[in-house]
């Protein structure tokens, strides 16, 4: 989360750091990506068990019990390792429409850490007062911005080309993070319900309930 932080109040002086250490896809996936998702996680579900979530039509606020948080927030790490593995994908072809010679490996790096600041912005879902729409808004923006100084400094681009790839790859991004913020709102409004109930009672049974 400190890392999302100083890419937010320190781009420049974060994107080169990271070009510098030039880690792994797996050292940048198990010691930045997922523990930032599991701590915002974790701290969106203490929100719906203790503050609760909007669900059902008319909206009511429900509190949620533990094996439902699970659930969801399994959900909502699964849409996210999707998105993070897409929006990869997405920033090595336009890399290659561009006529650039990139590597999947820095397009994963630019997207994982790119994705950071949307992702802490999740924290702001613990309270059910704020629309996720709200944090959905104010954290691809974030990512937007980040991605302005992260796709020239870790894909290095051609300079004439670099704005494309920035501009379109944004665009992808926020398309796809958009799409699964809309699953995800459904699946906690009760849109699944039947779905639900089932992954629920499994949660329940390996939890002991």
């Amino acid at each position: 989360m400190i890392r999302a932080l100083l890419l937010v109040l320190e781009p420049e002086r974060s994107w080169d750091e990271i070009a510098t250490k030039q880690r792994s896809i797996a050292r940048v996936f198990w010691l930045y990506v997922m523990p930032l998702l599991l701590l915002t996680s974790v701290i969106e579900g203490l929100g719906m068990h203790y503050w609760g979530e909007w669900r059902g039509e008319p909206p009511r606020l429900k509190l949620m019990t533990v094996p439902e948080v699970v659930v969801m927030e399994v959900a909502q790490i699964l849409v996210h390792v999707a998105v993070l593995f897409f929006g990869a994908k997405m920033f090595k072809s336009l890399g290659e429409t561009f006529h650039g010679q990139h590597t999947y490996h820095q397009a994963f790096t630019v997207v994982a850490y790119g994705l950071g600041p949307y992702w802490t912005v999740r924290i702001l879902d613990a309270w059910p007062a704020v629309s996720p729409w709200f944090t959905y808004a104010i954290g691809i923006a974030l990512t937007v911005a980040v991605l302005y100084h992260g796709v020239p400094r870790i894909m290095m681009p051609d300079p004439p080309q670099a704005f494309g790839v920035y501009l379109i790859g944004s665009l992808v991004l926020a398309l796809a993070t958009g799409i699964g913020k809309f699953l995800l709102v459904w699946l906690q409004q009760g849109r699944f319900i039947e779905f639900e109930r089932v992954l629920v009672r499994w949660v329940s049974l390996l939890l002991g309930g």
